[in-house]
């Protein structure tokens, strides 16, 4: 795999918006705790054609105004028009934000038609001629291949066109297996991408969740994790314990082999993060 050490490792985590007051307390808690290991930068999710934009502007103001971490807004292009799109980044750079990740995004239920952007390549190319350099542009990857690709090549294919349109860093969707992450960074480098590519981690919790979660996404959850998975039954502490312990070992294994950082998917739960971080030693880095 090409060497992505001389990158300076970037460390962040990843919330949703939330809905209601007992949610907003819970969220406060962990962005508070999760602050206290100094990331990079968190990151907040974007509905369906943009069915939190609000919400999602205001968490990362709050974010931002009580840690003083930068925060990177979801941006998605699906269903929302070209107008929306222009007064949220007007939003964001009137905010004082400088990071955001553009994604294609999926199709509200219900709703009928594209809109003006159709895919993530279209929305960092708008975002470059609104905004010129003022955003540092993240794109999602996908070492598993996106589900609705239809081939590896494909979707090769259509990373590097976000790439192209001025992308400057990518963040992975969550994967198990390493071997396809560095498989996938080789394959980017051969064709020219050379931006730093941030394997997404999803903390092993709660199987049921992590099952859906991963039918939805294609990632593909390794048939020894499934077995011992459901061999634990109700046993949620077993469970926590042992997905805390292969996250562990993924993500040790990820950066002893180069990859530049790692971007945790929380739930909005700050002990899974926590822990991972106590097992790989990130509170003296």
């Amino acid at each position: 795999m090409a060497n992505q050490t001389t990158i300076r490792r970037t460390y962040s985590f990843e919330f949703f918006p939330p809905r209601t007051p007992e949610a907003v307390g819970k969220l406060q808690t962990t962005r508070d705790r999760l602050a206290r290991l100094r990331p990079d930068f968190f990151s907040v999710t974007f509905g369906a054609g943009g069915s939190t934009r609000d919400l999602t502007f205001e968490t990362v103001q709050e974010i931002k105004r009580a840690t003083g971490i930068d925060a990177a807004p979801h941006i998605s292009c699906i269903g929302t028009p070209v107008t929306t799109i222009r007064e949220v980044l007007q939003r964001y750079k009137q905010a004082g934000i400088r990071q955001v990740v553009a994604l294609r995004g999926d199709m509200p239920s219900g709703t009928v038609g594209w809109g003006e952007l159709r895919y993530a390549n279209e929305l960092v190319e708008f975002i470059r001629r609104e905004t010129g350099d003022w955003f540092h542009i993240e794109v999602a990857a996908y070492p598993e291949v996106h589900p609705q690709a239809g081939s590896a090549q494909e979707d090769l294919r259509n990373f590097k066109r976000k790439v192209d349109a001025g992308a400057d860093g990518a963040i992975t969707q969550y994967f198990f297996n390493p071997d396809a992450y560095f498989r996938f960074v080789d394959d980017c480098r051969r064709i020219g991408i050379d931006i730093p590519i941030t394997p997404g981690i999803m903390p092993i919790t709660n199987f049921t969740q992590l099952m859906r979660f991963s039918e939805g996404c294609g990632a593909e959850i390794p048939r020894w994790i499934q077995k011992r998975m459901r061999d634990f039954g109700d046993d949620r502490v077993s469970i926590r314990r042992f997905g805390i312990d292969v996250t562990t070992e993924l993500c040790r294994r990820l950066l002893e082999r180069g990859a530049p950082g790692l971007h945790i998917y929380t739930m909005n739960q700050h002990e899974p993060a926590e822990a991972i971080w106590e097992n790989l030693g990130l509170r003296t880095r």
